[in-house]
């Protein structure tokens, strides 16, 4: 009787050795190496006119995190399948809270969203400008004002080494905490004119290729979200049907 070449390996007990190696993709999350992120608040000493947590109609990237330099740089293959936010509570008083959002809403092009960009670098480091390689749906704010609120991508973002993800607000988001180290927090808005005010129009990064200058800089101050990265499986080493290697 014919056997079969796995059947011999079983007789013989050598069956372990086809146990498979594990190849695992991890699961990563970027912009949040040591401290976590949390639904930002005004300080104590600071007047409401001079609380700044609001961030409007821009693009941002979180160049300093934790004293780590690009928090959201991606380092391995793969896909980004969710990404959360630190909202603030604005107000604790119900009412109050309705007058900011009614005035915000007013002032800024509507109701607070959010997405998650990828950016790939264009030119020299020293240019500082990014273009658009992926963009996630807008996400309405307002349920969630006062958590750390998680939300999962319905279409994943491819991402590659080299890449960084950055947090577009089209119209008005409270998610800004200052007040922080110079040294150790940071980030980049995506325009280069008018840093010291609140942008004047819609300069967030909307559209896949788009390219723009991150030029406003703002040491102290954390913008409170990361993104879940799901990195690609590692490739079995000399896999059947692989690339012959010249």
């Amino acid at each position: 009787m014919k056997r079969s070449p796995l059947a011999v390996l079983a007789a013989f007990g050598l069956l372990t050795v086809l146990a498979p190696a594990v190849a695992q993709a991890q699961v990563i999350e970027l912009g949040a190496p040591r401290s976590a992120l949390v639904a930002p608040s005004c300080p104590p000493t600071v007047k409401p006119a001079n609380c700044t947590i609001i961030l409007t109609q821009v693009t941002a990237l979180e160049t300093i995190r934790d004293g780590v330099t690009y928090p959201t740089k991606v380092t391995r293959s793969g896909r980004i399948v969710a990404f959360t936010l630190g909202l603030s509570r604005l107000d604790t008083n119900r009412t109050t809270v309705k007058q900011d959002i009614h005035f915000l809403d007013s002032s800024y092009g509507g109701v607070p969203l959010a997405s998650i960009t990828v950016l790939k670098p264009v030119g020299k480091a020293s240019q500082r400008k990014w273009a658009v390689a992926g963009e996630s749906p807008a996400v309405h704010l307002i349920p969630y004002l006062g958590q750390v609120a998680q939300f999962p991508l319905d279409r994943a973002l491819t991402v590659k080494p080299g890449y960084v993800v950055a947090l577009t607000i089209p119209t008005w988001a409270p998610v800004l905490s200052f007040d922080l180290s110079a040294k150790n927090f940071a980030y980049r808005q995506s325009r280069s004119t008018g840093c010291n005010n609140p942008a004047p129009s819609e300069m967030a990064q909307l559209t896949i290729g788009a390219s723009a200058k991150y030029g406003c800089d703002y040491p102290g101050t954390r913008v409170e979200y990361s993104a879940t990265e799901v990195t690609d499986a590692t490739p079995t080493k000399n896999y059947v049907h692989a690339p012959d290697r010249p």
